[in-house]
C-alpha cells in the first residue's frame, strides 16, 4: 500500500511565488492546494485536512497574522509557516508571537524552506485520536520530569507542551535553581527537533576573548592556539536546539554577533571567508532581569526582542510550597541511588519545616539541604534537626547583609566537608568507622569523598 502524501496549503496571490512553492513541494513528494486570499484559505481549511500551511504575510483581504490566529483558534494542531518580506524581522516576530511555527524571508531560500517544511511535517496535524495520545504522552513526560501538582507548575507544563510544537525563540525567566534548563530540555524533547542535538551553554562561563570561536568555530591557524579547525556551538546544535543559559552575561560586542547569527541563520567561523548555514532553535535564560539590563544599556534592545519572542516564567519554590514534599521525596531517591543507600523516610515535622522555609536557591538549594541531611540522619528517616535549616537560614541572612560573599551552595558544601573530616579525624581515617559514625553506608561516604575531593 502506498503511503498517503502530506497535504500542504499554500496561500499567496503572486503567481510566480505560487509556481515556485508548488514546484518545490512537488519535488518533496508533497501534494498542494492553493488559495489567493484568507477567505479561500478558510474554505479549504474547513473542507480538507492539511499537514502544513504556507502563507504570505501580505494578502488581498488581510495579512498572514490574521490567518495564523484563525488557524490557532480553529485548527490548533496545524503548523503555519509565514513568508515575510526581506529584512522585515518585526513582522516575522509578530507572526511567531501569534503562533506561527516558523518563517522564511523573500527572496526565498529553498534550502531554508525545505528544512522548515520537514520540521513542520514532523509535528502534525494528527487525527483527533492521535492528538489525544500525543497530548497524553507530552503530559506524562512533563509530569515525570517537572514534578508537582500546584497550579503554578501545571501552568508551566501546559506552556512547555505548547511551545514544543513551534520554532519560535523562547526566553525562560526565573530565579537561580528553579529548573530553567530542565524546561528548555523538555521543550526540545517534546518537539520536532528531539532527534537532533540539545546544546546547553553557560554564557557567563566563557572568557570574552574566546566567545566568537566558541560560538561560531575557527579555522586552524586563525589565532594563537588554534591548532585545528573547530566547529562552534551553533554548528554543534545544527538541526537541534541551542540553549543560551545566563545570556544576560554576554558582553555587548558578542551580542551584536549573536543577533546577526540568529537573524541570518548563518555563522562565519573565525578565519573563514565564507559563511555557513545553520538551522538552530534558540532558547535562552538568565536569573537576571533582561528588561532592566536593556534600560541600563547593558543588553541590546534588538537582541532582547529577538530572544524574547515568547516568555516562559518558572515560578520560585516559595510560590509552589505544596510541591515541596513530592520534590523532596524524588530528590532523596535520586541522591540515595547515587550513594547506594535505601531512601529514608521524611518525617512529618521535617516536611512541614521544609514547607515553611524560604528557599533562596529554590530546587537546587532543596537538593543541597537534603544531601546534607542524608549525611546527618540515622539512615531510616530524616528528622527536622537533620535538615539544619536554622544554620542555612542564618548564613543566607548573613550573605544578604554582607553582599553575598559566599554562595549558599558553597556554604552547604563547607558544612558537609567539615562534618566528614571531623568524623574521619575521630576514627583515625578509618572510612568504614567514619561511615558508621555518620550513620551512612560506606558506599555513600565514598561517593561524598569523591564529590568533595577528600583523600
Amino acid at each position: 500500500m502506498s503511503k498517503t502524501k502530506s497535504q500542504i496549503l499554500i496561500v499567496d496571490d503572486e503567481p510566480d511565488i505560487l509556481e515556485v512553492l508548488e514546484l518545490t513541494m512537488g519535488r518533496m513528494n508533497l501534494e498542494t492546494r492553493t488559495a489567493a486570499n484568507i477567505e479561500e484559505a478558510r474554505h479549504l481549511l474547513n473542507k480538507y485536512q492539511f499537514n502544513l500551511c504556507l502563507t504570505d504575510m501580505r494578502l488581498p483581504d488581510g495579512n498572514g497574522i490574521e490567518l495564523v490566529r484563525h488557524i490557532q483558534e480553529n485548527h490548533p494542531y496545524l503548523p503555519v509557516a509565514v513568508i515575510t518580506a526581506f529584512g522585515n524581522m518585526e513582522t516575522a516576530v509578530a507572526a511567531l508571537k501569534a503562533g506561527a511555527f516558523d518563517f522564511v524571508s523573500k527572496p526565498l531560500d529553498l534550502n531554508d524552506l525545505r528544512n522548515i517544511v520537514r520540521s513542520a511535517l514532523r509535528v502534525g496535524p494528527p487525527t483527533v485520536a492521535k492528538a489525544s495520545v500525543n497530548n497524553d504522552e507530552a503530559t506524562s513526560i512533563t509530569a515525570k520530569k517537572m514534578l508537582g501538582a500546584s497550579p503554578a507548575i501545571e501552568k508551566v507544563r501546559i506552556m512547555i507542551e505548547r511551545l514544543s510544537r513551534g520554532q519560535a525563540p523562547v526566553y525562560i525567566a526565573g530565579e537561580s535553581g528553579t529548573g530553567k534548563e530542565l524546561a528548555a530540555r523538555l521543550i526540545h524533547e517534546l518537539g520536532p527537533r528531539a532527534d537532533k542535538p540539545f546544546v546547553p551553554v553557560n554564557c557567563g562561563a566563557i572568557p570574552e576573548s574566546l566567545m566568537e570561536s566558541e560560538f561560531f568555530g575557527h579555522k586552524k591557524g586563525s589565532f594563537t592556539g588554534a591548532v585545528t579547525d573547530k566547529d562552534g556551538l551553533f554548528k554543534a546544535a545544527d538541526g537541534g536546539t541551542l540553549f543560551l543559559d545566563e545570556v544576560g552575561d554576554l558582553p555587548l560586542s558578542m551580542q551584536v554577533k549573536l543577533l546577526r547569527a540568529i537573524q541570518e541563520k548563518c555563522v562565519r567561523p573565525v578565519g573563514f571567508q565564507s559563511e555557513i548555514k545553520v538551522d538552530v532553535r534558540i532558547l535562552s535564560a538568565t536569573h537576571k532581569n533582561l528588561h532592566d539590563l536593556v534600560g541600563q544599556g547593558k543588553f541590546r534592545q534588538d537582541l532582547y526582542y529577538r530572544l524574547n519572542v515568547i516568555e516562559l516564567i518558572i515560578p520560585p519554590l516559595r510560590e509552589r510550597i505544596e510541591d515541596i514534599p513530592v520534590l523532596a521525596e524524588a530528590l532523596c531517591r535520586k541522591l540515595c541511588d547515587n550513594m547506594g543507600m535505601k531512601p529514608p523516610r521524611l518525617t512529618l515535622e521535617a516536611a512541614q519545616l521544609l514547607q515553611h522555609y524560604a528557599f533562596a536557591g529554590n530546587v537546587r538549594e532543596l537538593e543541597n539541604i537534603l544531601e546534607r541531611a542524608l549525611t546527618m540522619c540515622n539512615g531510616t528517616e530524616i528528622s527536622a534537626p537533620d535538615l539544619q535549616l536554622q544554620a542555612a537560614e542564618s548564613v543566607a541572612s548573613e550573605q544578604t547583609v554582607m553582599g553575598g560573599k559566599e554562595s549558599l551552595d558553597d556554604y552547604l558544601e563547607r558544612v558537609e566537608r567539615a562534618t566528614i573530616e571531623k568524623a574521619l579525624a575521630q576514627t583515625q581515617q578509618n572510612k568504614t568507622a567514619a561511615a558508621k559514625l555518620l550513620g551512612i553506608s560506606f558506599r555513600a561516604l565514598r561517593y561524598k569523598l569523591e564529590k568533595l575531593g577528600i583523600e
